[in-house]
């Protein structure tokens, strides 16, 4: 829904009796905040604030603090929006933004794509805020065209906000609650976890996270803990538990079988981040590279893709991406979060008997934008988020217990260690496919039937009229009865009588 919001629904002006006004949305989802990268204030709210817009009530709320957020510099290569939104998430949280506002300032901002500011925005309920916006300017204009919004509405929105003073100006500093910078230029590639979205982890530190957990939970990596690139000399001694080293090899039955922090769900999921065709991009220009090098993931790993939006297969399949993403186990299974709010299904039956029988630690790494315990799936401990490329990589390596930026994911089919820097591609490479490949009548195509359902949901039989046909067999939705009509006399139970201990209570009842 919040991919369809940003691609289609918003209108970010809105007009309405010779009226003009700023969008807004409110949402019973707290990443309702997605469409805030498309400078459209939303936020997510419960069911009693839905039920009063519904019926064109005012939702009210008390002024908040808003939190300034100075973006300066450019992204390095080889670093992505993702590792960008999971640094300013973990700031974010150790500023404390609950109850805030944030909004995004500074000449960083024309530096970050309209896709980019939607990942961000996306994960403002992982910052702790009610909403996380940025300003209107020429990338959102670009944007606007980008998905096959008429030129009409494109100008009505550039007009209005630079009349009511909402065009962003770089060289302006606002003034803001508190405020914090933001260098663009000092982003690292970056997951988080395992437990928690503000809980950053450097690529490189990957298997040194790995380690804590499970020296948490009384376990040591296998072979001592002396994978590359941690450093395990704050770690705590810990004895492993009797027979931990076999607990693999046990349940698969082979020597080179999955261990603790084995990677057993990598999944491209939830629209956070397949709203950003830059990584979804790059995720397929590193799958054709691994299959070009004879890659494939490691069996004990379940691999899926579930973009937020039709649109994505589209450009993937016009740039001849789909394929290779299917030949790595990346084949649609459907749209929508999925994985990300636990729709993962079972694991493969061989890593299932090992997690519940012999107590395997397993991981599961996705780009998703929670990664709480239990959430993906109750069998896997320690959960990652990452971006879309990082998760064909994870599967490729099978582990996290690794230091993706200098031990190798595999060995190619030249029999030669394949490294992740061989298979990144270049920002030149992501530039020119999603240019050639993303276009307007992509997005006009898709919704142009967007309100008409599928031949299933046509088929439905529902009833017409202003008010709503109150069905008296239903076991779901029932008529509220009237005060007259719950005080009625009713008829003596013919089965037993209720003795009371006095006035409007009942204390037990009594057979016959």
């Amino acid at each position: 829904m919040h991919q369809i919001n940003v691609e289609h629904l918003a209108r970010v002006v809105e007009v309405r009796d010779g009226l003009a006004f700023p969008d807004t949305v409110a949402g019973t989802d707290s990443h309702t905040t997605m469409v805030n990268g498309l400078s459209v204030l939303a936020w997510g709210v419960g069911g009693i604030e839905a039920e009063a817009a519904m019926l064109g009530q005012p939702v009210s709320l008390l002024i908040p603090p808003v939190v300034g957020v100075e973006l300066v510099g450019e992204l390095p290569p080889g670093v992505t929006a993702t590792d960008l939104v999971l640094t300013v998430t973990e700031r974010m949280r150790r500023l404390g933004v609950v109850g805030s506002i944030v909004e995004f300032f500074g000449p960083g901002v024309a530096a970050t794509s309209l896709a980019t500011r939607c990942t961000l925005a996306n994960m403002s309920p992982e910052f702790g805020s009610t909403s996380a916006i940025f300003p209107v300017d020429q990338r959102t204009l670009d944007f606007l065209r980008l998905t096959g919004r008429d030129e009409e509405r494109v100008q009505l929105v550039e007009a209005y906000a630079k009349e009511q003073g909402l065009w962003h100006d770089p060289a302006h500093r606002p003034r803001f609650d508190r405020t914090v910078t933001v260098d663009l230029g000092e982003i690292v590639p970056s997951l988080a976890g395992p437990r928690r979205p503000q809980d950053r982890v450097d690529l490189r530190d990957t298997a040194r996270a790995l380690h804590r957990s499970l020296s948490a939970l009384g376990r040591v990596p296998a072979g001592g803990g002396s994978t590359a690139g941690s450093d395990d000399s704050a770690e705590p001694s810990v004895e492993p538990e009797p027979g931990a080293d076999a607990v693999s090899d046990a349940a698969s039955g082979a020597a080179d079988g999955p261990r603790d922090g084995a990677v057993a769900i990598a999944a491209i999921t939830s629209c956070t981040n397949t709203s950003n065709p830059a990584v979804m991009v790059a995720a397929g220009l590193l799958a054709r590279n691994a299959v070009r090098r004879g890659l494939r993931p490691r069996p004990w790993v379940k691999t899926s893709l579930a973009p937020g939006s039709r649109v994505v297969v589209d450009y993937l399949e016009r740039a001849d991406l789909m394929g290779d993403l299917e030949r790595l186990g990346f084949g649609l299974v459907g749209f929508g979060c999925m994985t990300c709010i636990g729709n993962s299904g079972s694991l493969l039956p061989e890593v299932e008997s090992a997690v519940r029988e012999h107590g395997l630690v397993a991981a599961s790494v996705t780009s998703g934008n929670r990664n709480f315990d239990g959430r993906v799936n109750n069998d896997v401990s320690l959960n990652f988020l990452a971006s879309p490329p990082l998760v064909v990589a994870f599967a490729l390596a099978g582990t996290v217990d690794a230091d993706l930026t200098k031990e190798p994911l595999g060995t190619g089919s030249d029999g030669e260690p394949v490294m992740l820097s061989d298979l990144w591609p270049t920002e030149a490479e992501v530039a020119a496919v999603s240019s050639a490949s993303v276009e307007p009548s992509m997005y006009t195509e898709v919704y142009r039937t967007l309100f008409d359902g599928d031949e299933n949901w046509r088929e439905l039989t529902a009833p017409e009229g202003p008010v709503f046909a109150w069905d008296p067999a239903s076991t779901y939705l029932q008529r509220p009865r009237s005060w007259t009509a719950r005080r009625a006399p009713q008829p003596p139970d013919p089965v037993g009588t209720v003795t009371s201990s006095g006035p409007g209570s009942c204390n037990s009842w009594v057979t016959r």
